[in-house]
């Protein structure tokens, strides 16, 4: 079971980052000049925050055993999709309501990190 665990970990690591390269390359190539500042600013920092959440998850993945590296590995997954989605969808013209569902997902990523701190003071105890 444990197995099949990190390896759906690792899988979701692999798509996490390659799809924050490929909404970065669209956002720099498709979306030039289609974009105004304020919306080109707000796809960087949704790329920004999942791609650095990415190499997290990918971190967590790795070192994660047991309850609180599952925790950290979902609360990163988690926030890539609700803060970083929402982000995309506002900055191609989603309603303005959908930015509701932004803090959410960072409040997942800030769950992520201690997650994925505690997983690591676990670690250097053994």
């Amino acid at each position: 079971m444990r197995q099949i665990v990190h390896s759906r970990a690792g899988l979701l690591t692999g798509v996490a980052g390659a799809s924050a390269v490929l909404f970065g390359a669209f956002g720099a190539h498709a979306l030039r000049g289609v974009l105004d500042a304020d919306h080109r600013e707000l796809w960087h920092t949704a790329v920004e925050y999942h791609f650095w959440h990415a190499l997290a998850l990918g971190l967590a993945a790795w070192a994660g055993k047991g309850q609180t590296g599952r925790c950290a590995v979902a609360a990163f997954a988690t926030g890539i999709v609700l803060f970083s989605g929402s982000l995309y969808a506002l900055a191609l013209g989603a309603p303005r309501w959908t930015g509701i569902v932004t803090p959410f997902g960072g409040v997942a990523f800030i769950v992520g990190w201690i997650a994925l701190g505690l997983t690591l003071g676990q670690r250097s105890h053994r």
